[in-house]
C-alpha cells in the first residue's frame, strides 16, 4: 500500500492554512511535498508482512547455541496519538529451536513494524509475536527504550526521559532467564 502523495500534500497545505500560515509563502511552499515524501518513508511498513523477513531460516539442529541477542538496534516510529516521532534502541533476543535466521533479518522485522503509526507498547509485542511465529524458537525477549516527541516536545516536555517496554515469550518469560539477558544488554549499553 503506497502513501497517497497528493492527498498528503493537500492535507498539509490545509493544516498550514488552519494554523494561520500561508502555505504559498517562500519558506513553506515545498513543505507539503516534503512532508508527503517523509510520510512515504515513515509509513512504508503499512501493508507489509514482517514474517516475510523470517522465511529464509537455516536448520542447525542441536548446535544453535544458547542465545542470539542483537543489542542497540536504532529505530524510529511515529506515535499514532499525536503523529510525532519516537525513537530509540531495540534489543532483540531469541533462544533458537532447530533453526536460525540471518542476523540482518531481525532489524528488517523491527523496521517493518516500526514504519507505521504505532504505540511503543504494541510495537514491542508485535516484534515478539513475529519472532515467535517466524522462528519457532524456545523463547523471545524484546526490549525497546525510546524517547517520545509527545513527551519531550509538548505537554510535560520531559527531555531527559525515555520509555522502556518489554515483551517475552516461551522460555524467556522466566525472570531468571530475563535477568541474565538484561545484564547482557546492559553490558553493551
Amino acid at each position: 500500500m503506497a502513501v497517497d502523495k497528493a492527498r498528503v500534500e493537500a492535507a498539509v497545505a490545509e493544516i498550514l492554512a488552519a494554523i494561520g500560515e500561508d502555505p504559498g509563502r517562500a519558506g513553506l511552499e515545498s513543505t507539503p511535498r516534503r512532508v508527503a515524501e517523509a510520510y512515504r518513508e515513515f509509513f512504508a511498513g503499512i501493508g507489509q508482512n514482517p514474517l516475510d523477513h523470517l522465511t529464509d531460516t537455516v536448520a542447525v539442529g542441536e548446535h544453535t547455541g544458547e542465545l542470539v541477542l542483537l543489542r542497540n538496534l536504532v529505530f524510529r516510529s511515529i506515535c499514532e496519538h499525536h503523529l510525532l516521532p519516537f525513537h530509540g534502541v531495540a534489543h532483540l533476543a531469541y533462544l533458537p529451536g532447530d533453526r536460525v535466521v540471518g542476523l540482518g533479518r531481525l532489524p528488517a522485522v523491527l523496521e517493518t513494524l516500526a514504519a507505521r503509526p504505532q504505540m511503543q507498547e504494541r510495537l514491542t509485542e508485535e516484534i515478539a509475536d513475529a519472532l515467535q511465529t517466524g522462528l519457532d524458537p524456545q523463547g523471545v525477549l524484546v526490549v525497546l527504550d525510546a524517547v517520545h516527541g509527545c513527551v519531550s516536545a509538548r505537554g510535560p516536555r520531559q527531555t531527559g526521559s525515555s520509555t522502556v517496554t518489554l515483551a517475552s515469550r516461551g522460555a524467556l518469560t522466566d525472570p531468571v532467564a530475563r535477568a541474565e539477558i538484561m545484564a547482557l544488554i546492559g553490558a553493551g549499553a
